[in-house]
């Protein structure tokens, strides 16, 4: 597996794993792709990297994409302030759990150290696994809501 950054090839699979980054409880049906185009949602891709705030890595194995990190500052989900950007991760199912997510994020924050910033968040469904995977890997809880929490890493 290599990591490298994203360019612009790649626009076009941030639709793909922004879908696969929408968490769905065990035994929940999965919802339509056109999910994904709700406005809170699609602002997450929604014309990337025409902001220099936009950063992003691919994972590879052989020549197939099967994940991404990103970071945008973006009024969403776990947005906290204009200094910020805001991480989304995505593995494609079948590569789960091998590790991969963690050196995604490893060169994720690497590349946002070199841009000058000193922190990141992200917002987390409580019942989402995921939210232990952040917290390993330093993400601290800075908001409890309802159903989520608003997590944020300093670089």
């Amino acid at each position: 597996m290599i990591t490298r950054q994203v360019n612009p090839t790649d626009f076009p699979l941030l639709e793909e794993f922004l879908y696969q980054a929408v968490y769905i409880p065990e035994g929940e049906p999965l919802p339509s792709r056109d999910v994904i185009f709700d406005p809170n949602v699609y602002v997450y891709i929604k014309n990337f990297g025409a902001s220099e705030h936009d950063t992003g890595v691919i994972a590879e194995i052989g020549d197939k994409p099967v994940g991404a990190a990103w970071t945008r500052i973006i009024p969403a989900y776990g947005n906290i302030d204009d200094n910020t950007p805001e991480l989304a991760i995505s593995i494609l199912p079948e590569y789960r759990g091998r590790g991969i997510g963690e050196v995604l994020m490893q060169h994720l924050f690497s590349l946002l150290r070199e841009k000058g910033y000193t922190k990141t968040s992200l917002s987390v469904q409580k019942s989402n696994p995921a939210a232990r995977f952040y917290k390993r890997l330093g993400y601290e809880i800075i908001e409890e809501k309802a159903e989520d929490y608003i997590m944020v890493k300093r670089l």
